[in-house]
């Protein structure tokens, strides 16, 4: 049991913003996004990715649409600086991506990192110097002067050099990290001192990135706090605020969607959220869950699964099945009120092409991101009627009567109970033939002729019992009805309570058949079930199925006997 907190914990302050705005406003456009995870994001893996990996990364980066991408700590290895420089001198960044590069505000590391993108067309120089109060007390000793004057310092050094290497565009961003612990009067003073030192006007813009280097609150607070900035700060017009949140209390998307009702228009982060302790704010959920609402994120997540596997591969990090939008098993239901919810929303939504996407527990249509259908019922032991039908019907064109669902059903239940595990939709189709499709004992159907009598339908009906060829025959008010007075030549007493055809399509791994016909039987003084008959005629496919009810009633009977036996 965890001890009581107040002694050592102590609640964080609110910022004081009674008149906030954030709360009544919606995202309506996307942000700048900026993607870290070539920096913060391989800082934080086991085994950090080779150049090679993160060749292949930055290339899916650009190729998803991001126009700006963190791509390394320079100054902190000879690999990072020599990834850049190959970025560079082989020409991969395509004209219309910035890159962007990290470096403390200190004078050496910044001369390095200055160093790596000479000749590059473009570039961000991130600069950041920690500002709350821990920091400047036990880690720098200073004074919140000496705090300012060391990130003046800083950003005055990337200026003079930047104008010793005209041939890059240089564009200053700066963060004062630890911002979500730190006084907001000290944020605001030291960010207004950074623009004001660059000479920041509308058309030479500084990114003021505010992150949450340390999730420390909820969400709301975060909000207040980017607000607050976002009221205040000097030169607001020639600023943009960025958000760099992490994950340390799992709200990260949270924050960051609230961050940007709150007036921030850029957002860092990494693909599936990973980066230090916790991880970054996850960008796919962030853009997906825009584009559930209507908004455009940017971002080209056509084909998810493509994604996830080359981040897999260049990370080494695996996907959770449950991650939003794109785990494998994100789009799969199990629970049998689930899939009996999806399978009937697909079914109105079909009759409903051009109505808005509205299927019961799937926000967003798993085609948009290049997902199948195959996969979004699945059947164990947790499932229900719903789900068994809508493979059998996707899959196999089988459309099932209602209570031939709950019959099957029961089938599939007690299958999954005895040996466990998820069943395919191949093992549902090879469970309902032997059910259904495959009981020629003891009565097999051999073939059928149909002959007119005055009014009445008469057949001539082969079968075998036992091994026995028997030739039966019968008349009534059509080919069934014929047929049940037939099989009371071999004593089976039938009655017929619906019947129900479809047809279905000659790609379905039933063969070429079309028709599929449903028949719910009873027996005079009790029993009944359904028989399924598939064949390319219909009069054919009856037969069959009331072959194969009368074989399964039997088939029951005899099991009812053995268990009183």
């Amino acid at each position: 049991m965890l001890k009581q907190p107040a002694t050592k914990y102590s609640p964080f302050p609110p910022v004081g913003l009674a008149d906030r705005q954030w709360p009544n406003r919606v995202i309506a456009k996307p942000p700048v996004w900026m993607s870290t995870d070539l920096r913060d994001g391989n800082q934080a893996l086991f085994e950090p990715m080779d150049i090679e990996r993160k060749l292949r990364m930055f290339k899916m980066l650009c190729d998803i649409g991001f126009k700006e991408i963190e791509i390394a700590f320079p100054s902190a290895s000879q690999t990072e600086f020599n990834f850049v420089r190959r970025l560079i001198e082989e020409k991969r960044i395509p004209d219309d991506v910035t890159i962007e590069v990290l470096t403390q505000a200190r004078e050496h590391l910044i001369r390095r990192t200055m160093e790596s993108i000479k000749g590059a067309r473009r570039a961000i120089v991130h600069v950041y110097n920690a500002t709350s109060k821990p920091f400047r007390d036990v880690v720098f000793n200073m004074s919140r002067t000496e705090v300012i004057d060391m990130a003046v310092a800083g950003v005055r050094l990337v200026r003079q050099l930047a104008a010793e290497m005209p041939e890059t565009e240089v564009q200053l961003q700066y963060s004062p990290e630890t911002f979500t612990g730190t006084e907001l009067d000290f944020a605001l003073e030291i960010c207004n001192a950074v623009t004001a030192d660059w000479g920041a006007t509308p058309d030479n813009k500084v990114i003021l990135n505010l992150p949450t280097t340390v999730e420390l609150t909820t969400p709301n607070v975060y909000a207040d706090q980017i607000e607050w900035m976002h009221r205040h700060l000097a030169r607001r017009d020639s600023v943009l605020i960025s958000l760099h949140p992490h994950n340390d209390r799992g709200t990260a998307v949270a924050a960051a969607e609230m961050g940007l009702m709150a007036g921030a228009d850029r957002v860092e982060g990494c693909l599936f959220g990973n980066g230090e302790r916790t991880g970054n704010v996850d960008i796919v959920t962030l853009a997906l869950n825009m584009y559930t609402q209507g908004v455009a994120p940017g971002l080209d997540f056509s084909d998810i699964n493509a994604v996830a596997r080359e981040f897999e591969d260049c990370t080494r990090l695996p996907i959770h099945p449950r991650h939003p939008y794109v785990g494998d098993l994100v789009f799969t239901a199990f629970s049998g009120s689930h899939q009996d919810a999806i399978k009937k929303g697909f079914a109105a939504h079909k009759a409903k092409a051009d109505a808005p996407w509205n299927i019961p527990y799937l926000p967003i249509d798993p085609a948009d991101l290049g997902r199948s259908y195959d996969s979004v019922i699945r059947v164990n032991s947790q499932s229900g009627k719903g789900g068994i039908a809508y493979l059998l019907e996707t899959a196999y064109g089988i459309v099932m009567p209602r209570r031939l669902q709950v019959e099957f059903a029961g089938v599939v239940q007690r299958e999954t109970d005895t040996h466990g595990g998820e069943m395919s939709a191949a093992d549902i189709w090879r469970l309902f033939s032997r059910t259904y499709l495959d009981t020629a004992t003891p009565v097999k159907y051999v073939e059928h002729h149909l002959f007119e009598r005055g009014n009445a339908q008469g057949i001539r009906l082969t079968v075998e019992v036992d091994g026995t060829t028997h030739l039966l025959s019968g008349e009534g008010n059509g080919p069934i009805d014929a047929a049940v007075h037939a099989l009371r030549g071999i004593g089976a007493g039938l009655q017929v309570r619906s019947y129900e055809e479809r047809s279905m399509g000659s790609s379905s791994e039933a063969g070429d058949a079309r028709a599929c016909a449903f028949l719910e039987l009873a027996r005079p003084g009790g029993g009944e079930c359904y028989g399924v008959g598939i064949d390319g005629n219909i009069v054919t496919a009856s037969i069959k199925a009331l072959v194969s009810g009368l074989n399964r009633m039997d088939i029951a009977a005899a099991g009812s006997a053995h268990q009183a036996a």
